[in-house]
């Protein structure tokens, strides 16, 4: 149960929520990946700021506190699809789906696709679900996670829109700040996607590649 904001979060910090304790000792594991990740960000966020005078706007701060929330979001809600290869919760909300998509061929899709398959697809949606954290806390490849982030968002959307337990809206606004981000650059505010626009000189192709993505 949800007690309050400062406090959950706090839970959240230490590894005391119930999706850490399923986990067993190996939750510790978590909590120092995602602090390694929140000073990450922090410490990204700071060489902007001493290193390119036009980062120092009330905006990009805001645009890199965002960021920093949505990614922390993707990275709480990744744990409950551990542990590997099918958690109960994944397995459960998978379902729900297919009960409660507001179209025949979606529910189908999940049905006789996904479900069959789900030992796969927990394990890829944890991977995505993480990267996505990584990449929105860190500001790189930004624009990319921004078009995965709204797909998932637009997928829940639609395969939870009959559920009257869920606001379909709560689905399409996250899309529509996933979508934000990616036409924003936001990667280019603190993130290591700005770090790598003014970097100088030739690039290989895997920077290329993250310039184009980010």
């Amino acid at each position: 149960m949800r007690i309050t904001p400062i406090t959950d979060s706090l839970h959240f910090l230490i590894g005391d929520t119930p999706d850490h304790d399923a986990l067993g000792p190996a939750k510790y594991i978590l909590v120092l990946g995602y602090a390694a990740l929140l000073a990450g960000s922090v410490a990204i966020a700071a060489h902007n700021l001493s290193h390119d005078p036009a980062q120092r706007s009330a905006r990009h701060v805001s645009i890199w506190l965002f960021r920093l929330l949505i990614g922390t979001m993707w990275f709480q809600g990744s744990l409950w699809k551990l542990p590997l290869p099918v958690a109960g919760g994944f397995q459960y909300w998978t379902g729900q789906l297919v009960e409660h998509s507001a179209y025949a061929w979606h529910a189908a899709l999940v049905k006789d696709v996904l479900l069959p398959h789900i030992d796969l697809l927990d394990p890829l949606v944890w991977l995505t679900e993480t990267a996505l954290a990584v990449a929105l806390m860190l500001g790189v490849a930004v624009r990319l996670a921004g078009v995965v982030g709204a797909l998932f968002m637009v997928n829940l959307w639609i395969g939870l829109y009959r559920n009257d337990a869920e606001w379909p809206w709560n689905y399409l606004f996250l899309a529509m700040v996933h979508l934000f981000f990616l036409m924003d650059h936001a990667g280019r505010s603190l993130g290591l996607d700005a770090w790598l626009a003014r970097r100088p000189g030739p690039d290989g192709a895997a920077l290329r590649l993250l310039r184009l993505a980010g």
